[in-house]
């Protein structure tokens, strides 16, 4: 048998195997409106729809689960979960994780501030002796994550942030832009709240994979797959019903602001 239809024989069974051993693929992922959440015990989103049209598409069932994004890395780390939607990438997460090479989605991290407690800055050196509000499990910059200039405060949820937000409790906190949109007309305190315009970091979201056998194959057919439904017209529809920019990849980083730095997630973490 030649090569190239070994590989194609390889590959077609790696796709079909979770179905043939009667086996979904375990996912998980963190609520992360409007990219992935839950709404009266259905799964919605830009990220979560893409991902569902893309493994339907390749015959791949899915086992989905939300939970906190710190448990999400846990069972990854244990081998609980298969892969994760919405996970930034990282050179720490190479060693265990697979990811494809065409991304689900970009984010920009941005800060919020309560109108009663105004904090607008330019550089994070303006934010010296505040308290940050983040999400436990995520991979921020470098240059965040080591300041020593503020305090960063963990929150169990982005609910739990905007609510510590408004009681004073944090000075501002850092979420992704859309997400951090979302959650103000969600919550009602969009007249509570103000976002500061600099972009604080700019990374993109995947569906990456643990490495087990044959994931590669799996990673790629995923990937290639992905980018060929994001240039169909049923893509861009699905991207302006949650008011994202369907440009991804290279494109939307050449369109990011120039002060933006490269850091994460979500986890996801996200991403």
């Amino acid at each position: 048998m030649p090569l190239f239809s070994q590989l194609l024989t390889v590959m077609l069974f790696t796709c079909l195997s979770f179905a043939a051993r009667g086996e979904k693929l375990r996912i998980v992922t963190e609520p992360w409106a409007p990219y992935v959440y839950e709404e009266n015990g259905k799964a919605l989103g830009l990220d979560y729809e893409t991902t569902a049209i893309v493994f339907k598409r390749l015959g791949i069932e899915v086992d989905w689960q939300f939970l906190p994004w710190k448990r999400c890395l846990s069972m990854l780390e244990q081998g609980q979960a298969d892969g994760a939607l919405d996970i930034f990438h990282s050179e720490e997460r190479e060693a265990t994780l697979l990811y494809p090479g065409e991304p689900l989605s970009e984010v920009e991290f941005v800060m919020f501030y309560a109108n009663e407690r105004p904090h607008p800055f330019q550089t994070l050196e303006e934010l010296r002796g505040l308290t940050i509000g983040t999400s436990p499990g995520y991979l921020y910059s470098e240059d965040f994550r080591e300041s020593s200039l503020f305090t960063r405060e963990p929150a169990p949820s982005h609910e739990a942030n905007f609510g510590k937000l408004v009681r004073g409790r944090i000075d501002l906190l850092i979420t992704d832009r859309r997400v951090g949109q979302h959650l103000l007309d969600e919550l009602n305190i969009r007249h509570k709240i103000t976002e500061n315009p600099v972009v604080i970091s700019q990374q993109s979201q995947f569906l990456a994979v643990r490495r087990n056998a044959g994931m590669d194959l799996l990673v790629q057919r995923f990937g290639a797959e992905l980018k060929r439904f994001k240039r169909e017209p049923a893509y861009a529809e699905l991207s302006a019903r949650y008011g994202a920019d369907p440009a991804t990849g290279a494109e939307a980083v050449k369109a990011a602001v120039m002060h933006q730095k490269t850091v994460e997630q979500q986890e996801s973490g996200a991403q």
